[in-house]
């Protein structure tokens, strides 16, 4: 069965629209919520006339917008040295936001994750309401230039949903990875695999499918209010998106799977770095694949001469 056959047995859908803003497909929560999300978004305002996103549209390559601000973050700076990360987010007076919206059960998702794209982390911080400021330990295992994401919504009608983000710098001894283009991942006993093709500047079907034991896993469980959550970095500038499963917010006890599908559109050609996150047995799991987008017509990135391969996520 094809991966737009299993789209439409299932009857689930991701939009992963590369580059745009919070996506149509990030509300797993009732419609109203859903349209409280989406209005005014940037894919609400380019979709009828531009499927693929402007340099201005792409979120995470900036440490301000829209007025607010992400502050200096705060983390250790070698490798093995515990501590703690923290920052604040500052509005467009400079004071430090102290109330948020609440996006997936968590009024803020922390994305940390190499400038090559290992060693992905999605953590939920904790806010101090006296001082603005979101701190969570931390200690890092591997040296090098990080990427730190604050997703998050400030709370107040007609707040912009945003994702800013500064560089933190690591010492100790780099040992580079070099992302290699793979539909499939294992990752603590799972194996999670991706079909289906990133089109530039169109819409394509992809499946993501978890088994264990060469078995179909039934029992993905809710976690932040969906059944899996997907995080999008674009190879290169890091880029970034974070969406969920469109649909209803999954009942407490109520299980899925063993595939989700998702609808994607790539902005540009070039590869792509995602991120799966799933829940079973009360344990969070990532898988981590590196897709290449082709071109409208069909043919591959030019660049993109690495094969697909089997690959343990980081």
């Amino acid at each position: 069965m094809n991966a737009g056959a299993r789209l439409a047995l299932y009857g689930l859908g991701l939009v992963v629209a590369f580059g745009s803003a919070f996506g149509i497909a990030a509300a797993v929560a009732p419609d109203n919520a859903a349209a409280d999300w989406t209005t005014g978004n940037e894919m609400n305002e380019h979709a009828a006339d531009d499927t693929s996103a402007t340099t201005e549209a792409l979120k995470g390559l900036s440490l301000g917008a829209e007025g607010y601000l992400l502050s200096p973050v705060q983390a250790p700076t070698i490798v093995g040295d515990p501590g703690t990360l923290s920052f604040q987010i500052l509005d467009p007076n400079g004071e430090a936001v102290s109330k948020y919206a609440t996006a997936h059960e968590k009024d803020l998702h922390l994305i940390v994750v190499r400038s090559d794209g290992s060693q992905y982390r999605h953590v939920h911080p904790e806010l101090d309401h006296t001082t603005g400021t979101w701190s969570t330990p931390w200690e890092w295992t591997e040296a090098g230039g990080y990427r730190v994401f604050a997703d998050f919504t400030p709370e107040g009608p007609n707040a912009p949903s945003l994702t800013l983000a500064r560089t933190v710098q690591v010492a100790g001894h780099y040992a580079p990875w070099t992302p290699q283009l793979t539909r499939v991942a294992e990752v603590d006993g799972f194996t999670v695999t991706v079909e289906g093709e990133l089109v530039e500047g169109a819409s394509s079907n992809l499946v993501v499918s978890v088994a264990r034991d060469g078995k179909p896993v039934t029992t993905l469980e809710p976690y932040l209010g969906a059944f899996g959550h997907l995080v999008a970095l674009r190879e290169g500038d890091l880029a970034y998106l974070h969406v969920h499963p469109a649909g209803e917010t999954p009942a407490v006890g109520t299980t899925s799977g063993p595939e989700i599908g998702f609808a994607a559109s790539a902005p540009t050609v070039g590869s792509y770095l995602l991120y799966f996150d799933f829940q079973v047995e009360g344990n969070v799991h990532t898988a981590e694949f590196v897709l290449d987008a082709v071109h409208g017509d069909g043919s591959q990135h030019d660049a993109g001469k690495r094969s697909d391969s089997h690959t343990e996520s980081h």
